[in-house]
């Protein structure tokens, strides 16, 4: 990507909160990286940076060139999940944001809670400021689109900081939404406040994305990342 490219996407992702990549992959990697993930059967897999294959793909200079415009230091990739969207597993998910951290174990750190637990695994919610630091890129294994559960986001929500539910409700009730549809190939570049959700498929097609989170900031002392690569 060429440094006009970089430009047009940081003003993209500053104003916007999201931008598309086009071609970041091509079709032998991807059937590449499908031998690797597989078919879960499930809605997706969790802990993918302890995969070699999935680690050196988060740490390849092709994927950290797309994300360091965007972060104020070195970015680190600090979670990996896989989704697989099918007719065998479909489901819808509600408005959002994506506002905890995969963590190895609970310590208690000023600004940063509440705590919870998913897949046996601690996660806390991070501060806004935190957030801000963070980018995730989402690789598209499949053409995605309203039939096979793309993504829907609002349009620089990003800047409003952390949301309640009564204040999401509002903001869908008066802005439009905007249907992310992504080919395969693409990477799709987000930032963890940017509100989010996605319909079940009605398509025999599947929506395979592979997310990875990186960290443009160290954990306050004494959190530690469950699976930095």
């Amino acid at each position: 990507m060429n440094s006009d490219s970089h430009i047009a996407m940081e003003h993209e992702i500053d104003r916007e909160g999201f931008a598309v990549a086009a071609g970041v992959i091509d079709a032998s990697e991807q059937r590449q990286l499908d031998a690797v993930l597989g078919t879960t059967g499930q809605p997706g897999r969790r802990g993918l940076l302890a995969a070699p294959a999935i680690a050196a793909w988060a740490r390849s200079e092709r994927l950290l060139d797309l994300v360091r415009p965007h972060l104020p230091s070195e970015p680190l990739p600090v979670r990996g999940i896989y989704f697989d969207k099918s007719p065998e597993a479909n489901w819808l998910v509600p408005w959002h944001q994506d506002l905890t951290l995969a963590v190895r174990e609970r310590v208690d750190v000023p600004g940063f809670g509440p705590w919870s637990r998913k897949d046996g695994l601690p996660h806390v919610h991070a501060p806004v400021e935190f957030l801000q630091q963070m980018l995730t890129v989402r690789l598209h294994l499949d053409d995605t689109d309203a039939t096979n559960g793309a993504l829907r986001v609002l349009p620089g929500s990003h800047r409003m900081g952390r949301l309640p539910a009564d204040r999401i409700q509002a903001l869908r009730a008066r802005q439009p939404e905007y249907l992310c549809a992504v080919s395969a190939g693409d990477a799709m570049l987000m930032r963890p406040l940017l509100l989010h959700a996605s319909g079940r498929s009605t398509s025999p097609r599947r929506r395979r994305v592979l997310h990875i989170e990186y960290a443009g900031c160290a954990l306050p002392a004494g959190l530690q990342w469950h699976e930095a690569a």
